[in-house]
């Protein structure tokens, strides 16, 4: 059964799509929020989020990096969203899996909800392409910098973190794993985010292994 959350600033719209997702026998409605603030209190029972990029005071690009940051074993699909690459690319960068268009039909979004709970994206070539293209850029700005110097910065517990969190572990998990608060792994991970410059636990994980990459090839030239 897939769970989902529907975070949408019009509670008839909200209440239409929980209409068509109560159709289908492998879906089930979780809960519904009006706002980022009361979404954030109602994650635990989901697993997909369905985000509208139009709610009050411009809150959904920050919803969406706080979702994969805290619950990264939720998935996050952003709802209304133009073709416009810049767009859809915020909302990536930020953590979404997946991007439902606003001239979507039924069908459509059904397809994304099940295709985002496999772990299957589904873009346009367009946007496949500007994501080849921003990592490429990374790749290019990785191979400019020592990015090993980063996360020197980094103290042993918050490399100890990041290395579980590499390991798709919950921050549930990781405190039953290091004995410590989950409030304690969260301050750890905002302050890996902060020092490596990443908006994202995906983009944290990404240095490290790009760092470990980099070692690896400076110990074959030597």
């Amino acid at each position: 059964m897939i769970r989902v959350l529907i975070v949408h600033e019009q509670p008839l719209m909200a209440s239409l799509i929980a209409s068509v997702l109560a159709d289908e026998a492998d879906i089930e409605v979780a809960a519904r929020a009006s706002d980022a603030q009361t979404a954030l209190a109602q994650t635990a029972e989901a697993d997909v989020a369905l985000i509208s990029t139009h709610l009050p005071d411009g809150s959904a690009l920050e919803l969406v990096r706080n979702l994969a940051q805290e619950y990264p074993d939720m998935t996050v699909l952003v709802v209304g969203v133009t073709e416009a690459q810049w767009e859809i690319m915020q909302y990536v960068e930020a953590g979404a899996s997946g991007y439902v268009l606003k001239d979507d039909n039924v069908a459509e979004l059904l397809r994304h909800i099940r295709a985002a709970h496999a772990g299957k994206a589904r873009v346009s070539p367009e946007i496949a392409a500007a994501l080849m293209s921003r990592v490429a850029e990374l790749a290019q700005l990785v191979s400019q910098s020592s990015i090993s110097a980063d996360l020197v910065d980094l103290t042993p517990r918050e490399l100890e973190v990041l290395e579980l969190i590499s390991q798709d572990l919950t921050n549930q998990q990781i405190a039953e794993r290091l004995v410590i608060e989950v409030g304690t792994v969260k301050n750890h991970v905002h302050n890996i985010l902060d020092k490596l410059g990443v908006s994202s636990r995906r983009d944290a994980v990404g240095y490290l292994v790009l760092t470990r990459e980099q070692e690896e090839a400076e110990q074959t030239a030597a």
